[in-house]
């Protein structure tokens, strides 16, 4: 049996799990006051009590890091990479540290990690898996329609794939073997075709595809450009950017961003009831579009995400493409299962651990 201590920082909070080779034993979702994040300048300034509060937890609960067998850790902002699991080394961490493509908490973990392994009496690994970079576009998914903006892949990568593994075993099929689309519904929308485990083609959660609970999705581009040049002057960089994500979808419609709460209006409201439908409806097309690109030969459809708790939302949306193939449903985010299975999958051999080559590894 393994052990494996997983860690996954939030933009506000740590999630900190034990796992016993497949088994979650101890789970913890540490929140931090708003006045330690607020006084680090940088992310990698959270070091400190983000490390601390893993070691804390590891003190509640009488764990020595001697124990461990692995630690797996989530994966940061990292360039284009593969998909899989990776073994953390001086090369990753230090691009980490030093030359992060966007501050995130996430890039926090792998440090964490490789610190905490250094104290061990012995060669503890750490791990990281399918990070939000992953990669795997075929060629023609690059063309944007304008040379000078190429298309990227950024996306749910870490719940997508995990849930992607759950579905093929259902199924009673080979992973590497299955074609499917896959939908996360969150506070971000990602919709992609996954063609024998490589992801061929997904909307950037932040700026393509659906609207989501805070996010606007595509948006018009003449009626866009008009909108952005006539109040050029009236907002600022942030401002602009804050109205297409953080203050878009849902949360501009209803003003809020829970899609609970907006149910909750439409029960009510004619009008919160389009909106949540029309939301249902934009992600129906784009899983249509995705099964386009797979020529139809799918072995399901798979939604997961915080949004598909609701059955009443998954309902609007297999209504609309449940003649495509076969819907398969995992309610919420499987973010340490798929880091924890990720690291076990490494332990026991059954796939090639990769070393990440640096920044021109694709």
């Amino acid at each position: 049996m393994y052990k494996i201590l997983v860690i996954n920082p939030g933009a506000t909070s740590t999630k900190l799990s034990i796992f016993e080779d497949e088994k979650e034993v101890i789970s913890e979702s540490i929140e931090h006051l708003s006045s330690e994040i607020e006084n680090c300048k940088t992310i990698m300034n959270q070091l400190p009590f983000r490390k601390k509060c893993v070691e804390d937890f590891l003190k509640r609960y009488n764990i020595s890091i001697n124990e461990l067998d692995a630690i797996a850790a989530r994966g940061g902002i990292l360039p284009p990479m593969e998909s899989g699991t990776y073994r953390v080394d001086e090369n990753m961490v230090n691009y980490l540290k030093t030359k992060p493509r966007v501050e995130h908490a996430s890039n926090l973990a792998a440090v964490i990690a490789i610190e905490l392994s250094k104290s061990s009496s012995k060669d503890l690994p750490v791990f990281i898996t399918d990070p939000i970079s992953v990669d795997e576009f075929i060629p023609e998914a690059r063309i944007s329609g304008i040379p000078q903006l190429e298309r990227h892949s950024l996306f749910h990568a870490l719940n997508m794939k995990i849930v992607a593994r759950f579905a093929a075993k259902e199924l009673g099929k080979e992973y590497e073997k299955c074609n499917f689309v896959i939908a996360h519904l969150g506070g971000g929308i990602s919709v992609g075709a996954q063609r024998k485990g490589f992801m061929i083609d997904v909307n950037n959660a932040t700026d393509e595809g659906p609207f989501s609970s805070q996010r606007t999705g595509e948006l018009p581009m003449g009626d866009l450009a008009k909108w952005i040049f006539n109040n050029m002057h009236s907002y600022s960089k942030n401002d602009v950017k804050s109205t297409f994500v953080g203050k878009g979808g849902l949360f501009a419609y209803l003003k809020t961003a829970s899609l609970k709460d907006a149910l909750k209006l439409a029960e009510k409201d004619e009008y919160a009831k389009l909106i949540v439908k029309a939301m249902a409806y934009q992600v129906a097309k784009e899983i249509g579009g995705m099964a386009a690109i797979l020529g139809g030969d799918l072995d399901a459809i798979i939604l997961t995400g915080g949004m598909v708790h609701s059955d009443y939302f998954v309902e609007l949306i297999k209504r609309r493409i449940d003649k495509l193939g076969v819907v398969m449903v995992y309610p919420g985010a499987y973010e340490m299962e798929g880091l924890a299975l990720g690291a076990l999958r490494a332990l026991n051999q059954l796939e090639n651990t990769k070393v990440w080559e640096g920044e021109n590894i694709l």
